[in-house]
């Protein structure tokens, strides 16, 4: 419905250059129509006479009556009106919201999708945990918000690509590696020996007795045995690495997350990548040598200082891979990136895409793009819970999933802004009550499916073609109220994938639940009135579907009974 309006406000504009009302050379401003903040103001508001006043040497709201008038007639629009300082309010006919449930039922799991994406490809980066340890619960909100994200790309005609990025070089694995050794020879982290900086958790010992027991792992289709060898050091790191890929693989098939792509970053090293990245940099001049190093110079790319790139020991610093990385992503074909992090890496970003302009590939300033995530606190009883036992340290993502459910795990850790502090409340997670947002959500779905086996064992047949040629006795407030909910979707789904912003969908689902259920509470469905009853009756069919397709976008579950 937006975009019919639009295409009514051009064709308005049009009609006023033709009559020189608007100058024939008029650069076309990029004006807005959004929903109105109260149905008082109609159903949709455009702010184009505002922009378009100084051009056209008029007052706006006069701008705005000229405009008006000339708009093309349209079926679906009631009325519209001027308010305020020239805004024009659009009213809908109700024929407008009737269609649009025509729509919903007429293109079913499709209703929502679009192909702005144009089939251009994006490559989604997420998770991208070091392989040292099980997933934390600040993982767990990595993943969901990359896998959400990957499925709003979807439904918006993107080809995406899934990507891990694993860290399975550098310090981190190094004190895996020696942390492994230690239990394989027996030492404990209550040991004055246990390595300074070794990992505690009991997931260690374990690595350690398979790689003793000579165990086979398979990660991403490789398999590594256990060569049971305590002094063997590479060979210890190489099955400590794989085990924990594979666990970490496990606990994100158990939360519903695949990917398309794992890369390695010794493979950078190992392919020349970062070697090649750096002979880049330097051959387009946008390097320094200076104390024994190699810099770059960031600051030309509004960085506040230059960054060394090549310390003077030979070794270089962890944000040159990073660039070597995401040129590869480049050189992929990714037309459009997306790099889920945690906020920690803010400091990270701007001397990142500096390397990356300063190669001179023709990457665009805005590549890629950064969604940063604030980290999780988990409660039970009011009180935080800091330590698993078989991390150590640490609550995982298996004990949310094991003790939430994968359902509502996902929904919690999606449920705010990105950039918003998240509390994760096991018992709230775990109630079956109104107050636990995706039970009420899913509620909802299951409550038409109940309606619906009801109808026959009630005597009643529903005939929705007969419900479709009735919609005009959808006329109550909760009808309005829930037809207005229905038609959101599709824009919100829009909004969510270039805005990057899942949680968009997540909250709308709560308010589309919510207008459901107050009309399930205020009006019988099940009426004598063939009439009314196929009309509502072809309403909240509607609103199963699109319950269904905004569960299915973040990853949940719509069951037919709870």
């Amino acid at each position: 419905m937006k975009a019919q309006l639009r295409e009514l406000v051009l064709q308005a504009i049009k009609s006023l250059q033709n009559d020189t009302t608007l100058p024939a050379d008029l650069v076309l401003p990029s004006f807005v129509i959004e929903r109105a903040r109260s149905r008082e103001h109609g159903d949709f508001a455009c702010n184009i006479a505002m922009l378009l006043a100084k051009p056209a040497r008029a007052k706006p709201r006069e701008l705005a009556d000229k405009l008006v008038a000339a708009l093309p007639a349209n079926a679906l629009v009631e009325k519209v009106e001027i308010a305020g300082p020239g805004f024009i309010n659009f009213t809908l006919a109700a024929s407008a919201y009737h269609a649009e449930i025509r729509q919903i039922l007429d293109q079913g799991d499709a209703y929502g999708r679009s192909e702005s994406g144009a089939g251009k490809t994006v490559g989604v980066e997420f998770v991208s945990a070091n392989p040292t340890g099980p997933l934390h619960v600040g993982h767990g909100r990595n993943a969901v918000i990359g896998d959400c994200l990957s499925r709003l790309f979807e439904a918006t005609g993107w080809n995406v690509k899934r990507e891990f990025y694993y860290n399975d070089a550098g310090v981190q694995i190094a004190n895996l590696a020696i942390s492994v050794q230690a239990r394989a020879r027996g030492v404990t982290p209550d040991d004055s020996s246990w390595p300074e900086n070794g990992y505690r958790g009991d997931y260690i010992a374990d690595v350690a007795r398979a790689y003793l027991d000579r165990e086979s792992v398979i990660a991403d289709g490789e398999t590594v045995v256990g060569a049971g060898d305590v002094d063997n050091l590479d060979a210890i790191r190489r099955f400590a690495v794989a085990s924990l890929r594979r666990e970490q693989d496990l606990d994100l098939k158990a939360f519903g997350v695949g990917f398309d792509v794992y890369f390695l970053e010794s493979s950078l090293y190992s392919d020349g990548k970062v070697d090649e990245t750096v002979r880049g940099l330097v051959a387009h001049g946008h390097t320094y040598e200076s104390e024994g190093a190699l810099w770059l110079r960031t600051t030309d790319y509004g960085d506040d200082k230059d960054r060394v790139m090549r310390k003077s020991d030979g070794t270089f610093t962890y944000f040159v891979p990073d660039v070597a990385y995401h040129l590869s992503k480049w050189q992929r074909g990714y037309q459009h990136a997306a790099t889920v992090l945690g906020s920690d890496h803010h400091g990270t970003l701007a001397r990142v895409k500096a390397g990356l302009q300063a190669l001179d590939a023709g990457i665009p300033k805005d590549w890629p793009e950064y969604v940063l995530y604030q980290m999780v606190t988990v409660i039970r009883g009011g009180e935080e819970v800091k330590i698993s036992k078989r991390a150590g340290s640490y609550v995982t993502l298996r004990d949310l999933i094991d003790e939430a459910g994968r359902d509502a795990t996902r929904y919690f850790l999606i449920a705010r802004k990105t950039d918003s502090q998240l509390i994760f409340d096991i018992d709230l997670a775990r109630s079956q009550s109104n107050d636990n947002p995706v039970y009420y959500i899913q509620y909802a779905h299951a409550r038409v499916c109940s309606v619906l086996r009801q109808a026959p064992e009630k005597g009643f047949t529903f005939d929705l073609q007969d419900g479709l040629a009735h919609l005009a006795r959808l006329d109550n407030e909760h009808e309005q109220i829930l037809l207005t909910e229905l038609s959101k979707y599709p824009e919100l789904v829009e909004a969510a994938a270039v805005n990057l912003e899942p949680h968009i969908i997540a909250a709308w689902l709560r308010e589309l639940a919510n207008a459901f259920h107050t009309y399930y509470n205020s009006h019988q469905f099940l009426v004598d009135d063939d009439a009314l009853r196929n009309a509502r009756l072809a309403l909240v069919v509607a609103t199963r579907q699109v319950l269904k397709n905004g569960l299915g976008l973040l990853g949940l579950s719509a069951p037919e009974s709870m």
